[in-house]
């Protein structure tokens, strides 16, 4: 396991800038666009789908290296960092129920891990 670990970082990464990619998209949801074509071809949204297909195809590189069930494990960070990135970057409130399920989240990871 120990010589997998830059795979198991590189899954970790990909987690966060899934966030990233989500907070662009939900930022160009949120904005007035010119036409309906303008909603898709925009910075946000375009960059936004290049980290998801560079995250898609590093994760399946990633995968080759590391159990199926690590991965499953990561990808639930997910869940924390758009929360966090959206408290952080867009200035949402987060409440109860969705503080108290990424705890979950992040009890189960550790309960897995150890």
């Amino acid at each position: 396991m120990n010589e997998n670990w830059p795979f198991l970082l590189l899954m970790f990464a990909g987690t966060f800038f899934t966030g990233i990619s989500q907070v662009l998209l939900k930022q160009s949801a949120k904005k007035e666009h010119k036409s309906w074509i303008f909603e898709y071809l925009n910075w946000r949204v375009i960059t936004a789908y290049g980290i998801a297909f560079t995250v898609l195809f590093l994760n399946t590189y990633a995968y080759t290296k590391v159990d199926m069930k690590y991965g499953a494990v990561i990808d639930t960070f997910s869940y924390v960092f758009v929360m966090v990135l959206s408290y952080l970057l867009l200035k949402e409130k987060f409440n109860k129920g969705q503080l108290i399920g990424n705890l979950i989240i992040i009890s189960g990871v550790l309960l897995y891990t150890l």
